[in-house]
């Protein structure tokens, strides 16, 4: 037997509710990916890679071509100019470009500040690494930033500070104002950061993704974090990259090697050709509001009262006044009985805090979204027949 690092984490809950929704024959609004089809052109690009004798090890820092392609998407985006062979590498994915990173920066003893509610990812790579996670809770309904709490947790321990904008599970998208107070916390220290970027392009209402890249102080600060599968629609194909300044990423490189060498060979090189179709990237704010729009409609007509997510393709729904159960065993219920899978919210926190409040995923097609009504429709009658509510 070996003595487990982190004794205390258990199977994420990605895992057990997509199980259960497969086990229950359940539509699965759970675990965040497409249930529509990625671009025949993509696809047929990436047999056509394999074709050509692209199969075997890319370049540990990624294929070359692809990363002068991202230094001119940033640049373009977000008018900061980075070196494709010194400051761009490709990942596995954007969870393994997280893991490097913390792993990368955290050392035994060092604090990093979360924001909860946050991706499940980001706590037990630090405690892995032996750091210490410092958790501020964003405040409800709205889900914002308390900077006053931010700047009386930081102290000299603290050494890392991880954002995440557009912000998984609550759509919360960063404002100019919380760039600038960030940039007051962290000036004159030696505090990273960590900027989890991966739906920079699901934004909605005219809302604009203010991205680390953008601001030269903290960009000089910052390893920031991108997803291909969120910009395709293919997250099963765990591509991504990280951006950070040359030195950082010497030492992000360093590790990088030892935990994946390389990232899949074939669809970097499509992606290095595809990427040129710019519509298909910055088409997607409207693409999944028109989405998110639908699913909102749906779940307003059932009688649920929400607020609109600012981005991702997530969007809360509370359940308090119609349940005493805790959002988890809730969850459950809708699962084996009524046929939809969810997220619990406190999955988000690190205490399991319990809102009532469960995270469904629109990155569906219109037929999906509408079964998945009916059920909870059905759900919501039962309920306001238990509470007299009729």
């Amino acid at each position: 037997m070996i003595k487990s690092k982190v004794p205390n984490i258990k199977t994420s809950v990605f895992a057990v509710m997509s199980e259960m929704a497969k086990r229950y024959g359940a539509i699965n609004l759970s675990q965040g990916y497409p249930d529509f089809s990625v671009s025949e052109e993509l696809i047929a690009r990436i047999n056509q890679k394999m074709k050509e004798g692209f199969n075997q090890y890319a370049p540990m820092e990624g294929v070359l071509s692809l990363r002068e392609k991202l230094s001119e998407k940033t640049f373009e985006l977000y008018h900061r100019r980075y070196n494709p062979e010194t400051e761009i590498t490709i990942t596995a994915g954007g969870t393994q470009a997280l893991h490097t990173a913390i792993s990368t920066i955290v050392n035994e003893g060092d604090e990093v500040i979360i924001f909860e509610p946050a991706y499940d990812s980001y706590a037990p790579v630090v405690r892995l690494n032996g750091g210490h996670p410092v958790f501020i809770k964003l405040k409800f309904p709205d889900f914002s930033i308390d900077w006053d709490a931010v700047n009386k947790t930081v102290n000299s321990n603290t050494r890392l500070i991880i954002v995440n904008s557009p912000q998984n599970p609550s759509g919360k998208v960063f404002s100019e104002e919380d760039i600038a107070r960030l940039k007051k916390v962290v000036s004159g220290t030696k505090i990273l950061i960590l900027s989890d970027e991966v739906y920079e392009h699901i934004i909605f209402d005219n809302k604009r993704h203010n991205s680390f890249a953008t601001d030269a102080e903290l960009a000089e600060r910052s390893v920031i974090v991108y997803s291909f599968g969120k910009m395709y629609h293919a997250t099963g194909w765990k591509l991504g990259y990280f951006l950070a300044p040359e030195l950082l990423t010497k030492e992000l490189r360093k590790v990088h090697q030892f935990t994946v060498y390389a990232a899949n060979t074939p669809i970097q090189h499509a992606i290095s050709d595809y990427i040129d179709k710019k519509e298909d990237y910055l088409n997607l704010p409207e693409f999944y509001q028109t989405k998110r729009d639908f699913f909102i409609k749906l779940i307003k007509e059932i009688g649920f009262d929400v607020n609109p997510t600012e981005g991702t393709y997530f969007q809360t729904v509370n359940f308090s006044q119609y349940t005493d159960e805790s959002d988890f065993q809730l969850a459950e219920r809708l699962v084996k009985k009524y046929g939809v899978a969810a997220i619990p919210m406190s999955s988000f926190y690190h205490n399991e805090e319990n809102s009532g409040t469960l995270r469904f995923c629109f990155a569906k097609t219109n037929d999906t979204m509408e079964k998945a009504a009916e059920k909870l429709a059905m759900f919501y009658s039962d309920a306001k027949k238990q509470l007299n509510l009729f």
